[in-house]
């Protein structure tokens, strides 16, 4: 069996042209596994939409209903940064479906990778930073309330603080939230992680991944989840147009493989999402969003995982 890969092809709805979030790198990611000989389109597991009681675990009812049926405020759709369709909102609910699918299949086979989430911004009743639900937030209601795990660790990688995810947490003791983000970013005003991990402009390759390897050794010992929800954004990258750090591609995959290993040695499932990236050139986005999925692939073999 291949490494478990989840995507939907409800994922790049049509948008407008030029928007500053690119929409279409969830299709230019599926199209650059296959191309790239990773996977077939007939290997990925395609995902239901994320029921509405499951959604309930982390947001408002009302905030649930109110997106979905495209009743935001003008103040709402400004915040959110992305402009409602019934297309944006299938595909909103199919995404946190996903992560939950590749949440369940890293359960069993000890490690999977989403082509979409990550969505750390969204808050309870509000959304934020093209952040509408938020997946990670979700996916540990999820595992906590159905006994599938009695600890959750998240390593969020994307270079902005997962704020939204650190607020809807914040009461959760068994859901343990890690932001390993650019202190000088997005969010102007951060919220508190347990624990947040703060670089500075132009932190490049060595640095990072020193405080990576330090912190996984440390968080991991301390806390022994039963999983590790990983946000592997790549807006860390040195030409991403909203990040501040300086990686570099092969600073990426050193990161996905350590992340991924520290967890694995120590026999703790990881299930990985795509987070953040952005770059005009989008077929480049994709290509370093494929990261992610070409490490842990690689790993699969390694380990030899079924």
């Amino acid at each position: 069996m291949a490494l478990p890969l989840v995507y939907h092809d409800d994922y790049s709805p049509p948008f407008p042209v030029g928007h500053r979030f690119p929409m279409e790198k969830f299709r230019l990611l599926r199209d650059h596994l296959v191309a790239s000989g990773l996977c077939s389109d007939a290997d990925l597991h395609r995902p239901q939409p994320c029921p509405d009681d499951v959604l309930a675990l982390a947001h408002c009812p009302n905030y649930i209903q109110r997106y979905n049926s495209g009743e935001l405020s003008y103040e709402e759709q400004r915040r959110l940064g992305l402009p409602w369709s019934p297309e944006l909102a299938l595909r909103t609910v199919r995404a946190v479906g996903g992560s939950l699918l590749a949440t369940d299949l890293a359960l069993k086979h000890g490690l999977a990778c989403h082509l979409a989430g990550g969505t750390h911004h969204a808050h309870y009743d509000q959304p934020a930073g093209f952040c509408i639900f938020n997946d990670l937030a979700v996916i540990s209601h999820y595992l906590l309330q159905s006994g599938k795990a009695q600890r959750v660790l998240i390593y969020d990688c994307d270079v902005h603080q997962g704020d939204g995810t650190a607020r809807l947490l914040e009461h959760v003791p068994d859901a343990v939230t890690v932001s390993l983000h650019c202190a000088t970013n997005y969010p102007a005003r951060k919220a508190r992680s347990d624990w947040d991990i703060e670089l500075t402009k132009g932190t490049g390759d060595a640095e990072y991944l020193r405080v990576v390897n330090d912190s996984l050794s440390y968080l991991l010992a301390l806390y022994q989840p039963d999983i590790v929800l990983y946000d592997a954004g790549v807006d860390v990258h040195e030409h991403d147009a909203l990040g501040y750090l300086n990686l570099s591609d092969a600073g990426i995959a050193a990161r996905d493989y350590a992340v991924i290993n520290h967890c694995l040695d120590r026999d703790i499932p990881v299930v990985g999402v795509i987070g953040g990236g952005y770059d005009k050139d989008r077929n480049a986005l994709a290509r370093r969003h494929g990261i992610l999925h070409h490490t842990a692939a690689r790993i699969w073999q390694e380990r030899g995982l079924r």
